[in-house]
């Protein structure tokens, strides 16, 4: 049985193991979706800027998403949306150094596909800071 008492981080253990699920099942959502739009220039030059933009609201929905199915408070928000996201940063770094080839092999589109995760991460973040309220 999964404990239900809040952890050292303010959730509780089916919170956190729900969390590190979301944040793998969107880290390898966006992997899937870049191998695919990055070939096609999406990270490149002006449409770089766009694909940036455009994960601002694509971002969004994940995040409300990831409340909905961890049950996350509204004071939960930043950290949960923390834990989610630390894990797609780990698997993305562990792409990067062992298995590039994830985001196609060739440095210019991998640095492409990390970065843009990266961004992605800190676009979360922010969301989930914004969206934190107190108890």
């Amino acid at each position: 049985m999964i404990h239900s008492q809040p952890n050292r981080i303010g959730l509780t253990s089916r919170q956190t193991l729900l969390l590190v699920v979301a944040g793998a099942s969107l880290w390898f959502l966006a992997a899937v979706l870049l191998r695919i739009i990055a070939p096609m220039g999406a990270l490149e030059g002006t449409m770089r800027g766009v694909s940036y933009a455009l994960v601002i609201p694509g971002t969004y929905p994940f995040v409300l998403l990831t409340k909905w199915l961890v049950a996350l408070r509204d004071d939960q928000m930043a950290i949960g949306i923390a834990v989610a996201t630390t894990t797609a940063l780990l698997i993305d770094g562990i792409v990067v150094a062992w298995f590039p080839a994830v985001y196609g092999g060739h440095l210019p589109q991998v640095t492409n596909c990390a970065a843009i995760i990266l961004w992605g991460a800190g676009v979360a973040l922010l969301l989930g800071f914004f969206m934190n309220k107190g108890e």
